[in-house]
């Protein structure tokens, strides 16, 4: 049974009819942001100086599937716009498939991500078709919806079916992660990871479980991803009594409801630039962009799930939806980029996975 109050609820860009919630707008935006002299803001001339350019894919390791923007939260920074009201959700048809599309490949890695993915109907239905097929399955969770009463079930269906489980919590403190999620959103993701340790994840015994942090404010996360690990391993550990195989480390990308907070507290200019400057070859060449391939809710196909929600489809001639899949022309497609793209490649680099370089 679920504990405590309520995580309070935001209302989306989408719901309050903001300007924002177009993604071209977002777009526009990002490109009139005034950068220093020195500094350059296309991204495709980094790419060029670091011989990277045109970016392109090396391969297509994990099949990323965003089933909907349905959601129980309303993070600040979420860069889905996700919510309880939202009603973008993928129908079973599509969810059908994917999972042909993943008969017919040798893709390893079936990633399903929202919202929150679990209230997608078919959720359930992906994991066991992927499953079946022998393939690697990660589930995007954000802690919470495992202590609400129609989803009590689920770390044990994660377990039983061997799912790897990657966890959104942005601190191990609770007035960080609540700034940022909503009050009483620490406390329920606390009351998540008790239920998942309950049922052996997080032991090291083949069932992992990964937390992923992102700053709460306009930085960049610590360059040192080993080390805040073992902090938060420690941190959990001593005042909770949760444990957790992995920590991954992300950068706050300046699109939707984040880059509506840096521009409403002044801060966009002084985050661009950052990112900018922090421009990193090394994690350029190691995009995630560039051996995953995004499914939007509706079957289109997207380089990652950021370009998704700026609906920018795959582009230079290649597939742009679950109808049309060549895995040939998908394999090397060369990849759109824009201004957004600085947020994965600053510093240490930042992907679903963590740090790059």
């Amino acid at each position: 049974m679920a504990s405590g109050p309520a995580p309070q609820l935001l209302p989306t860009l989408a719901e309050r009819s903001s300007p924002l919630a177009d993604a071209r707008v977002q777009l526009e935006h990002l490109a009139r942001v005034p950068l220093a002299d020195e500094l350059d803001g296309d991204f495709d001339r980094h790419l060029a100086r670091a011989g990277l350019h045109p970016l392109r894919a090396t391969g297509i390791e994990v099949l990323q599937v965003n089933v909907g923007k349905l959601c129980n939260q309303t993070c600040a920074h979420c860069h889905v716009d996700a919510g309880p009201t939202r009603t973008e959700s993928m129908s079973r048809a599509t969810a059908e498939r994917c999972l042909e599309l993943l008969a017919r490949s040798t893709i390893p890695t079936l990633d399903i991500t929202g919202g929150a993915p679990e209230l997608n109907p078919s959720f359930e239905f992906l994991v066991r078709g992927a499953r079946q097929l022998g393939r690697q399955v990660i589930d995007r969770c954000n802690l919470t919806i495992l202590t609400s009463a129609r989803f009590e079930h689920l770390p044990q269906f994660l377990a039983e079916q061997r799912v790897e489980v990657v966890c959104s919590l942005p601190h191990h403190r609770a007035f960080n992660t609540d700034r940022q999620r909503g009050a009483g959103v620490f406390e329920k993701s606390i009351e998540g990871l008790r239920r998942l340790n309950a049922v052996g994840y997080g032991a090291g015994d083949g069932l992992r479980l990964v937390l992923v942090t992102n700053p709460v404010g306009a930085f960049l996360p610590g360059s040192d991803q080993a080390a805040l690990r073992a902090e938060w391993q420690r941190e959990l550990g001593r005042q909770h009594g949760v444990r957790f195989d992995e920590l991954y480390t992300i950068t706050n990308m300046p699109i939707s409801r984040y880059l509506e907070w840096l521009e409403s507290s002044g801060n966009l200019e002084h985050y661009l630039t950052r990112l900018v400057q922090a421009f990193n070859p090394a994690a350029a060449a190691g995009v995630m962009c560039r051996t995953t391939l995004s499914v939007g809710w509706d079957g289109r196909l997207f380089d990652c799930d950021f370009n998704q929600m700026l609906e920018l489809e795959t582009g230079f001639g290649a597939p742009r939806a679950l109808a049309d899949f060549d895995f040939a022309a998908l394999v090397t497609r060369r990849i759109v980029t824009g201004r957004h793209c600085f947020g994965c490649t600053a510093g240490a680099g930042s992907s679903c996975g963590g740090q790059l370089a």
